[in-house]
């Protein structure tokens, strides 16, 4: 533990181990979508990747070595963010530029929002990860081999999130600290699961809809 950070600055035991429940939700929500009749052909590559392991320990490089389960853990992180947006609020009056300019009510051309000090800004993360615009007019499916193809939707550059292109873990300074210990999280909870286990949805399919932020 290091011994140059005053008591008030460290994050306890709770801090560090706890938000488990964005990954379990986030989880439950990428064999949903694996259990569909259209993606099992996704599950099935991601097994046959799995069971490519001759080990069922791997580790971290063995884990991260593998480029379909990355692919399906960028997907899944793009279409199933743990939270729907969240919000900021403006310490000072400032500007936030557009990438395309608008018209406001008074009839004049913008390349900017003007925010004043301490009005809250939305930021939708959900329909970011899906714009199509920025992904494509498939941005709603659940296709992992938009990532192996190098993502081939050169305006997500443009999202500012800390990990691939997209707002999940958010960006800047107060991005999620844990994100790569998340990501490792989810691979090995994957592994674990889909390695030897199919999952299916019954019949008839339930209708299950995600209704909170």
């Amino acid at each position: 533990m290091a011994t140059d950070i005053n008591d008030s600055e460290r994050m306890n035991d709770e801090e560090v181990i706890g938000r488990h429940e964005t990954t379990s939700t986030t989880l439950t929500w990428l064999l949903y979508d694996l259990a569909h009749p259209e993606n099992q052909r996704v599950q099935t590559k991601l097994r046959e990747e799995l069971q490519s392991v001759p080990t069922d320990r791997p580790t971290i490089d063995e884990l991260n070595g593998l480029p379909y389960l990355d692919a399906v853990v960028r997907e899944n992180l793009r279409l199933n963010s743990a939270l729907d947006a969240t919000f900021r609020c403006a310490g000072q009056d400032t500007s936030i530029p557009v990438s395309t300019p608008y018209i406001d009510k008074s009839g004049v051309e913008r390349r900017e929002v003007g925010v004043g000090a301490g009005e809250q800004i939305v930021i939708p993360i959900w329909l970011i990860n899906r714009d199509k615009e920025i992904w494509g007019e498939d941005a709603e499916e659940f296709k992992p081999e938009r990532w192996l193809e190098g993502n081939t939707h050169p305006r997500s550059s443009e999202i500012p999130g800390v990990f691939s292109s997209i707002l999940t873990f958010l960006g800047g300074p107060r991005a999620c600290i844990g994100y790569r210990f998340a990501l490792i999280e989810m691979k090995i909870l994957i592994f674990a699961l889909l390695r030897n286990i199919s999952v299916e949805l019954p019949d008839p399919v339930p209708v299950i809809e995600k209704k909170s932020l």
